[in-house]
């Protein structure tokens, strides 16, 4: 039996057999590209805690450089977390974030990139959610009622689909 969910409304979803049974993709007759993805989220907070992350005063230490190093950590690691995530050979991560004082919130976007089969999209997703729960880890004391929010792709290039962005 076929899975009757669809991704777009035209292929059916791909980590599902015939039979309907999740599996890992068979990647290996398609090309060799070079593939990117950037995504991006953020995590709201009291005013009083943004304060502590914008001047270093948080008790565990400097909460951006500790979240840039976890998020780069989270790229490396997407398939050991995500099931049907084929292990890839990242060749470049990049995280990067911004204090919003206005919105008392951090932004993090994360850029992936490697030469391989298949998309990095799950490994910037990932990236982006490990930095912010690092940032919540490290600020829990001040604030537990954080929330991380905007959690997704913002474009993707490489392999038969080609590029694709967020509307």
């Amino acid at each position: 039996m076929k899975p009757e969910v669809q991704n777009d409304g035209t292929a059916p979803l791909t980590h599902f057999d015939a039979q309907g049974q999740a599996h890992m993709v068979d990647v290996s007759a398609k090309a060799e590209t070079h593939r990117v993805a950037r995504a991006t989220g953020s995590i709201r907070m009291l005013p009083a805690t943004f304060q502590l992350i914008a001047q270093g005063q948080a008790k565990k230490g400097d909460v951006i450089a500790v979240a840039r190093i976890a998020a780069i950590q989270g790229a490396k690691r997407t398939a050991d977390l995500v099931p049907l995530c084929h292990p890839l050979p990242i060749t470049r991560v990049t995280v990067d974030f911004t204090l919003d004082e206005a919105a008392s919130s951090v932004h993090c976007s994360a850029q992936v990139e490697t030469f391989g089969r298949t998309g990095v999209e799950m490994e910037a997703l990932t990236a982006v959610q490990v930095g912010l729960l690092t940032v919540y880890d490290m600020c829990k004391a001040a604030d537990r009622g954080m929330v991380m929010e905007g959690i997704r792709v913002l474009h993707k290039s490489g392999g038969k689909s080609g590029d694709w962005v967020a509307a």
